[in-house]
Order: C-alpha cells, then sequence, then structure tokens
C-alpha cells in the first residue's frame, strides 16, 4: 500500500501539473520528487503521468487514483498538521454552564481541545448558582443566561439564543385562531404551562416581552432541563417557550407548532464569564477563544 508521503507527492503532482512546481510547493528538491513517483509508479505498476516539455499530463489511471484518495489524504494532512502546529494543553479547565446549551454547543465545541492534553471538568445547572461558584473560584468559566451582577465577574457575550412559544398540534387545535390573532395572551390563558423553574423565568420574560404582562395561565408542571420540558409539551401536557435551537427538530417534525408569530423574535444574549483577577491559565485562555471563535460560527441559537 503506497505510504501517505507518496500520495500527497502524487497529489501535488496532479494538481500542480508540474514536478517542479510541485517540488516547491513541498518545500523540496525536484529530483526527490521525481525519485517518489518512481516509487508510487513501481508500487502501482501504472504510469501516472506523461512528460512533455510543458509539463506532465495525469494518465486515466492518474485521474481515477486522484478522485478516490484526494479526500482522505487532504483530510488526513490536515489532521496531522493541525496537531503538530497548534501546542499542547495543560492543566484543567472547570465550566460551569445549562445542561441544554452545554449539551447542544459548548461540549462539542471543546471536545476537540481535550486531544491536546486538555482536562475539563464541567458543572451543569442554574446560571445564578454557577456565577456564585464562579465568584468563589470554584469554576473558571461559566456560560450564563444572565448577566452576572458579581463585580468580581468579567463577562462578554458569546451569542444570542431566539426563543419560541410551542405547544403540541392537539393543544393547538383548541386555541381559536383569529382570537390567536388578535388577542394571543387571552387566546392562550386556558392553556397550562411546561416550566423550567416555579418562577417561570423563561415564560414570564416571553410573556412581558410579547404582551406587556405576566402570564395568568396555570402551570401543570415543572422540570428544571429544557430537553425535559420539550418532551412534556409533545406529550400534551401544556405549553412553554423554549429556545429554538432546542425546538427546531420537534417544529420541522410536526411533533410542536409555533403558536405565537413576533414580528421581532425575542432574543437572550448568554454570556461568557470568567473572574477577574484569577492566576494566569493558558488554558483557560485558549478555552474561552476557542469558544467566543465557535460561536461565530452557530449563528444563534
Amino acid at each position: 500500500m503506497p505510504s501517505l508521503d507518496l500520495l500527497a507527492t502524487f497529489l501535488e503532482i496532479y494538481r500542480t501539473g508540474s514536478l517542479s512546481a510541485a517540488a516547491e510547493r513541498l518545500g523540496v528538491t525536484q529530483p526527490a520528487i521525481t525519485g517518489q513517483l518512481a516509487r508510487l509508479e513501481e508500487q502501482l505498476g501504472e504510469q501516472l503521468f506523461i512528460r512533455s516539455r510543458r509539463g506532465v499530463a495525469p494518465t486515466p489511471r492518474a485521474a481515477a487514483l486522484a478522485a478516490r484518495v484526494s479526500l482522505h489524504v487532504d483530510g488526513l494532512r490536515e489532521v496531522l498538521g493541525s496537531a503538530e502546529s497548534e501546542p499542547a494543553l495543560r492543566g484543567t479547565v472547570r465550566i460551569g454552564g445549562a445542561a441544554e446549551a452545554m449539551t447542544a454547543r459548548v461540549l462539542p465545541a471543546v471536545a476537540p481541545l481535550t486531544g491536546r492534553g486538555l482536562y475539563v471538568h464541567v458543572t451543569l445547572g442554574l446560571a445564578q448558582d454557577l456565577l456564585a461558584e464562579l465568584a468563589e473560584g470554584r469554576l473558571d468559566l461559566v456560560v450564563s443566561a444572565v448577566r452576572p451582577p458579581q463585580r468580581s465577574v468579567l463577562a462578554v457575550p458569546l451569542v444570542d439564543e431566539e426563543f419560541v412559544l410551542v405547544g403540541a398540534p392537539a393543544t393547538a387545535h383548541t386555541v381559536d385562531a383569529e382570537r390567536l390573532r388578535t388577542a394571543p395572551a387571552d387566546a392562550l390563558a386556558a392553556l397550562p404551562l411546561v416550566a423550567y423553574t416555579e418562577e417561570l423565568p423563561i415564560v414570564r420574560r416571553y410573556w412581558r416581552s410579547e404582551f406587556g404582562h405576566r402570564p395568568a395561565n396555570p402551570v401543570a408542571l415543572v422540570v428544571s432541563d429544557l430537553r425535559a420540558v420539550l418532551a412534556a409539551v409533545e406529550a400534551g401536557a401544556g405549553i412553554s417557550v423554549l429556545p429554538r435551537y432546542l425546538a427546531e427538530p420537534s417544529l420541522a417534525a410536526g411533533r410542536v407548532v409555533q403558536l405565537h408569530h413576533p414580528q421581532v423574535p425575542p432574543l437572550n444574549t448568554l454570556y461568557l464569564a470568567t473572574r477577574r483577577g484569577a492566576p494566569a491559565n493558558p488554558a483557560l485562555t485558549v478555552v474561552r477563544e476557542h469558544l467566543l471563535h465557535a460561536a461565530q460560527e452557530w449563528g444563534g441559537l
């Protein structure tokens, strides 16, 4: 089986159409390129390029080989190249956040850093509790759904999450469509709520933002995990307000429907919080910058 080096050299020749250009891109001499190509052709038992004054032209065998190996070779070179270029990380970073955002976005973004030697300890919980642990030095970084009130905590915006008011299709059919359009809060007032906590923080914020008052609805179920809230809504326990990123798969599948469509989607900012004056921790700096960069790709939640 040809080695990765031989296949990488072959791809450079194939893409540049020149032995000298391939040698320049790989940082080796042209005789070295010629020798590697000869070894590959010997191993395969076929000629891969036809030489001319204008360079080299690939044979049909070369075109077929390039189609088969290019994606794999490029992927391996990227992995090996990033492993060589990125320094090892030492130490521990203690991260806190809500289970839902951590599961859907934060941990998948941080996970590759463990391959560089980083040890990550994760605590899941409510923002207020986690921020208190951060201020007391028991956590290094918190992804918070509220702006930290502590002066000892430094917070920067990470990403905005959009909220949607949803219910099961059977529940939606019980609501008068015209009244829902003209007086949505009144139309929904008899429907029970499924909430994250007894204080109804997410639902209450939505009602005040969109309807101008607190919800008067009865509360049917309280569970401190938004994924469980969604499951209860799908099962018909009531209606609730959820981040769009969490509800989107169920909306697309028709397991829940959006009950209210505001002109401007209600947003909430997630913050990346660290402790002011904490001892220097290079690994924490890398994690923080890595998350800020990753959030640019999320495009909102």
